[in-house]
């Protein structure tokens, strides 16, 4: 049985960060589906199209990743695409909580499901799509933090 995940998220926009948790899943899992999902609490800078061709683009190299979008429950599109697992990325100790109530109400929902953590390197502990896209608006330097595909979208949003 082939191994499928889903990687869920808003990626408003892909950080390298984002892209680190892709690559290591990718390594483990038969096939891995990075999955943009809307969420009705945030606004996000980039529409949904945009987001999906930003990852499809920066993951277009790894074979076994693929991109799609969602909006309802991730239970219901992780049963819909037959995965075994959620991975989410944990960067400090303040993210567990609340991952850890969604893991648990996820396993409410879909016993059969697990969810998985893959913890962030190091050098992303400190990485959010938030703090990106705060420092991209005000013009500051955003080498290193996001692909650079990413980070000449972000210029153009801000028209910098």
């Amino acid at each position: 049985m082939q191994q499928i995940v889903v990687y869920p998220g808003s990626f408003d926009p892909v950080t390298n960060g984002h892209l680190d948790i892709i690559k290591r899943s990718a390594q483990i899992f038969d096939q891995v589906i990075v999955a943009v999902f809307k969420n009705p609490q945030k606004q996000p800078l980039f529409t949904m199209e945009e987001r999906v061709d930003l990852l499809k683009e920066v993951t277009k190299e790894l074979d076994n990743v693929s991109v799609d979008s969602f909006s309802g429950l991730t239970m219901d599109y992780v049963r819909s695409k037959k995965a075994i697992a959620i991975i989410r990325g944990l960067r400090a100790v303040s993210d567990f909580e609340g991952e850890f109530q969604m893991a648990l109400l996820n396993k409410e929902l879909n016993r059969e499901v697990e969810t998985i953590f893959f913890m962030t390197d190091i050098k992303y502990a400190y990485l959010s799509s938030s703090a990106v896209k705060e420092v991209a608006q005000f013009g500051g330097n955003i080498d290193g933090l996001v692909p650079d595909l990413v980070k000449k979208a972000l210029k153009e949003k801000y028209a910098l």
